[in-house]
């Protein structure tokens, strides 16, 4: 058993050059547990080992507390091979036998030292023994070298050794390695640098040597000695702090969400001791569209904008995180103000230089624009996005010139200097540019809805042709990468169509929600009809044959993956084994599953299963049902069951009302066991059979409307 002394605390560090920012937190976490996994694997951690990560631009640590010097032994038991193969006549040890004990380690083991065992069939040679525990000096040399050859580096480089001669590959040049078990340095090489117990601090405002006592104070060493937060947890948890306390103290916020994010962590990863200090820019600069002026502060220099908490507005401050920390930081705050100044003049330049041309005049010239050159320009497909988006708008009786006008200048602002410069502000530009063309508000509030991920909020009348758009654009992505070959395929997808088909659902999910598409319309917007539609706009040969049947094919399997998180996968299959209209599934999976939980709900999934079995046997395709030459009493009673439920359930299919019309049909479980208890389906009267054949299929047409119910039986 492992007591408290025999177990220490364990460091490694790895000391570099400074490390992308974007893979920090990423390299700390798996540099962590990669030494803990393989420690772990050789029995060299005790049971209460705690694990703590640390990274920072220049170095990754682990701190392990409480590793084993060595293992404890361990009993082992491997078999050999057959007795007969293994000893020679004499009883020696064959030469196939001593290979097979080389290879795992045990050639110093003599004849009497392996045992005979019987496996039932032959008698089989077996080694037993206890081998010694693994020494942490071999162990911890393996974990550094699986650790650094696992990391999950986004892109290595080869650098040159002291010596002049030799080079190795990894992230960025490493300058120092320590290995320290309690206060003991454990020998070790990694990168060409031999373990030792040294670091260095701060780059600016502690640049000297360190030299680690143990573990247990290399945290502490560094933030008092090294002015480094060697933490990237804590160093996080004081930036938010100090942001949340400075843009209070301006009565601001920094706002919220992924970009805000994502910036916090990325700073977290540029600076070791940080600090926040507050700058400011010119008001006249504020007249620029606020993404512009948010985009260049976050995206290229790392500042935090700062807004008006009611209503959100940018500010003319922002906050910056430091590096250094200094009792008159005003050189490092003018020198801030300095550098993002011609930022912000640009973007103010790039604007007022691009209101010059309306934006209707710039759609010419995407015709000199590469979309893709199997599918031609962005003009081109601009005119396909155009011929989609009036046939949409015709079938939603939406503003047809509104809808063509939001395609015609959907992808003008391509062209302007502000998007050359910022790519992601690719619509939000165009439609700054369209209202101050005086283009119709839902024609501009299309132009910047265009790009979102999925419409999550129900279609109105000033969102309509949004929608339009929104579906226009993603059925020609759809067709067009597709029918040109570029399918998604494992976790590649570049050209997105996995999250363009989902876009899609969504927007016919918020069409129902706002009542342009009604629950028991299954006319309206079909997606085989617009898929033909839109195909038909591309030209000639330019697509393969079977695109329009694959796509839909696609389009329902990601409806598929997705509610299969959040409904019974049986239910699922069983609506979307009819691919019904897309506005339909929500509605028609709600009474699926309210049916699934009825009694007779086991019974008819089988007998419907049955059912479909017997119909793929049939010679023939069944046809009407003839009244007259139904003489048992169970084949009458189903008829007649039918007869009667049937037009209450496609009465209330037709409404729209699916939960009623399962209900309905669910009426009919007695009759159709009975059917199956007392009624031989192939009989041997062909005319008979064929007439069971069609009462079974009438009866499975009308307990299929809503979805497959031969889906649910289990």
């Amino acid at each position: 058993m492992t007591t408290a002394a025999s177990t220490l605390p364990l460091l490694i560090e790895l000391r570099t050059e400074e490390l992308p920012p974007k893979a920090l937190q990423k390299l700390g976490l798996a540099f962590a547990e990669g030494v803990r996994k393989t420690l772990e694997q050789h029995h060299l951690l005790a049971a209460d080992c705690s694990v703590a990560d640390f990274s920072t631009p220049r170095r990754l640590a682990v701190v392990l507390g409480a590793v084993l010097e060595q293992a404890p032994e361990l009993s082992y038991t491997e078999k050999l091979m057959p007795a007969k193969i293994g000893f020679s006549a004499t009883g020696e040890i064959s030469p196939a036998l001593a290979k097979k004990l080389a290879s795992k380690g045990l050639g110093h083991l003599a004849p009497a030292d392996l045992i005979t065992e019987s496996d039932g069939k032959q008698d089989y040679l077996y080694a037993k023994g206890v081998a010694p525990g693994a020494k942490l000096a071999d162990a911890l040399q393996q974990a550094l070298d699986y650790t650094i050859n696992h990391l999950p580096i986004p892109k290595v480089m080869r650098y040159q050794l002291a010596d002049g001669v030799s080079s190795v590959k990894f992230v960025r040049p490493a300058h120092q390695l320590i290995a320290l078990w309690g206060d003991h340095v454990i020998n070790v090489q990694a990168l060409g640098l031999t373990s030792g117990r040294t670091t260095l601090g701060h780059r600016f405002m502690a640049d000297q040597s360190i030299s680690i006592v143990s573990p247990g104070t290399y945290e502490q060493q560094l933030h008092d000695e090294g002015k480094v937060i060697a933490s990237f947890t804590a160093r996080k948890a004081l930036i938010s702090q100090q942001l949340l306390s400075s843009a209070q103290a301006l009565s601001a916020t920094i706002g919220t969400g992924p970009e805000v994010d994502a910036l916090l962590d990325e700073v977290t990863a540029l600076v070791e001791h940080p600090t926040v200090y507050v700058g400011e820019f010119e008001e006249q600069f504020l007249q620029v569209p606020p993404e512009c002026l948010i985009l260049t502060m976050r995206l290229n220099q790392k500042y935090f904008p700062l807004f008006e908490p009611g209503s959100g507005a940018l500010t003319n401050r922002f906050l910056i995180v430091s590096n250094m920390q200094v009792a008159n930081p005003v050189h490092i705050i003018e020198g801030n103000q300095r550098v993002v100044r011609p930022r912000l003049a640009d973007a103010q330049f790039f604007f007022q230089t691009d209101r010059k041309i309306r934006l209707a005049d710039r759609v010419a010239n995407l015709s000199t624009s590469v979309y893709h050159n199997k599918l031609g320009s962005q003009l081109e497909r601009v005119e396909r996005v155009r011929h989609i988006a009036r046939y949409l708008a015709g079938q939603l009786d939406a503003n047809i010139e509104h809808a063509d006008r939001a395609a015609l200048l959907a992808k003008a602002d391509l062209g302007s200097n502000m998007v050359g410069e910022f790519p992601e502000l690719q619509g939000i530009m165009g439609a700054y540019y369209a209202r101050a063309d005086g283009e119709a508000d839902d024609v501009v509030l299309a132009l910047q809805d265009q790009y979102r991920i999925r419409l999550d909020t129900p279609v109105n009348a000033a969102t309509l042709t949004s929608a339009v758009l929104f579906i226009a654009e993603r059925i020609e992505t759809l067709l067009g990468i597709w029918g040109i070959g570029l399918v998604p395929t494992g976790e590649r997808d570049p050209y997105g169509l996995r999250r363009a088909a989902l876009g899609l659902i969504s927007a016919y999910e918020q069409l129902q929600a706002g009542a342009y598409l009604a629950v028991n319309d299954s006319t309206t917007l079909r997606l085989p009809d617009l898929l033909a539609h839109a195909a038909s706009n591309f030209a000639t040969d330019a697509l393969s044959d079977t695109v329009s049947a694959d796509v839909q094919a696609f389009i329902y399997e990601r409806y598929r993956n997705q509610l299969n998180n959040d409904f019974d996968r049986n239910v699922v299959d069983a609506v979307l084994a009819l691919e019904p209209a897309l506005h339909q599934v929500h509605a028609r999976i709600q009474a699926c599953a309210s049916f699934a939980q009825r009694p007779e709900a086991a019974s008819l999934a089988a007998a419907n299963k049955r059912i479909a079995n017997l119909l793929k046997k049939a010679d023939t395709q069944p046809g009407a049902v003839n009244q007259a030459m139904l003489a048992e009493p169970a084949e009458r009673a189903l008829a007649d069951v039918i007869n009667t439920l049937k037009p209450q359930a496609q009465a209330q299919l037709a409404q729209g009302d699916f939960t009623a019309s399962l209900a309905t049909m669910a009426q009919a479980r007695d009759a159709v066991d009975t059917f199956f208890n007392d009624i031989m389906v192939m009989a041997d009267d062909p005319a008979i059979r064929a007439n069971r054949l069609a009462l079974l299929a009438d009866l499975h047409q009308v307990m299929n409307q809503v979805a497959d119910i031969s889906r649910l039986a289990q």
